[in-house]
């Protein structure tokens, strides 16, 4: 079958590869190959894609050259518990021109958030999370021998480029096992927007236990730069929107898992909040990894105009940015001290802003 046939051509091109996936076989559009001895130089990335609203930014994502595409949730709002209708949203995006296009000429990875997993601000209570993760992985046709089809969770990993330049890739799946959150209290005045205080329940997982092992192996693997893809924020702390700090002791955990295994490049892709910004945790004390980590949010795709002007975030390099939008990385390889570039671009292509980090500034003090 041509499916199998793709799948397959492209998987033997990625190194250190957990799961491998590819859009667009379906529908008998071939995805551009991505070798391993090509170093990843431009990778966009996005979030919360209305299949019921324009879709205009698949023109502007295009014109980048991205050699990768990164969908990092919200990719089609299903809200649902019938996996007909769900199957039925992931056909309209499908069927969307611009994303036929994109794919054509670009390898795409995803996982999901929560409107594609099933319902809003959704975690491990969901009743059909298997049924809906099925259908994520038939619908961007992840291939049956791929450790997805036998457990549960849609995280998945991936090294591009040679020694020197490697990229890895990490995407991970905040909705599945991830356990309750802490409301506010009804009428309780707070000084930040949202729902959601701090939990205290430290049995309450974000990622759960095979998944946090599976990450620790990840973080282990040889890499230049680590793009580590979570679907809500990890560094904001101030907001009541669903983010890491919900869990306060998950967001530690994850802070030391990066100091234990001496991980260097991270450099975190996150989405949800229909808002771009950038926000950046000083490598000391704070988290003790021993360089900066930096969280590049960029949402929505289609549904920007969340949050507000003067939403409080304490991390955040410059002003949040409220239109629809969608993220870039490029990666300077030529420089003697190689630059990665953490951009944001509204749906026409018009960037929003930029920030460069020389990547000898991400490595861990004992590398």
């Amino acid at each position: 079958m041509l499916v199998n046939r793709i799948v397959k051509s492209f998987a033997a091109l990625v190194v250190a590869v957990t799961c491998v996936f590819v859009l667009g076989c379906r529908a008998g559009i071939q995805s551009a190959p991505l070798t391993t001895a090509t170093p990843l130089r431009t990778i966009i990335f996005g979030s919360c894609a209305s299949q019921d609203r324009p879709q205009p930014f698949w023109d502007a994502m295009i014109a980048q050259n991205p050699q990768l595409f990164l969908f990092i949730g919200d990719n089609i709002y299903a809200d649902t518990e019938d996996m007909t209708a769900m199957r039925a949203k992931y056909a309209q995006l499908e069927a969307q021109p611009g994303y036929q296009q994109l794919r054509a000429h670009t390898p795409v990875l995803a996982t999901w958030d929560d409107h594609d997993y099933g319902v809003n601000d959704g975690g491990g209570e969901y009743p059909m999370r298997a049924e809906s993760q099925r259908a994520f992985m038939d619908f961007y046709d992840v291939p049956g021998s791929s450790p997805m089809r036998s457990r549960p969770g849609v995280y998945a990993a991936y090294v591009f480029g040679p020694k020197g330049q490697r990229v890895q890739v990490i995407l991970l799946d905040t909705r599945y096992f991830r356990g309750p959150l802490a409301r506010r209290p009804e009428g309780a005045r707070y000084d930040f927007p949202g729902h959601y205080v701090p939990s205290t329940d430290t049995n309450s997982s974000m990622l759960g236990a095979a998944q946090w092992t599976w990450l620790e192996t990840q973080l282990r693997q040889p890499a230049e730069v680590r793009l580590l893809v979570s679907s809500i924020q990890v560094i904001a702390e101030d907001h009541g929107w669903e983010k890491w700090a919900n869990l306060p002791h998950e967001r530690t955990r994850l802070l030391k898992l990066l100091r234990k295994t001496g991980a260097g490049g991270v450099v975190i892709l996150s989405g949800d909040r229909h808002l771009a910004e950038l926000s950046r945790l000083d490598g000391d004390a704070a988290n003790g990894i021993g360089y900066p980590l930096y969280d590049l949010t960029s949402s929505g795709l289609n549904r920007g105009g969340g949050g507000s002007p003067n939403e409080p975030n304490r991390h955040r390099i410059g002003r949040n940015f409220r239109r629809n939008n969608f993220g870039k990385i490029t990666i300077d390889w030529a420089a003697n001290d190689p630059v990665i570039t953490l951009q944001v671009l509204d749906d026409t292509g018009v960037s929003a802003f930029r920030y460069d980090i020389r990547l000898s500034d991400l490595r861990h003090p004992r590398t």
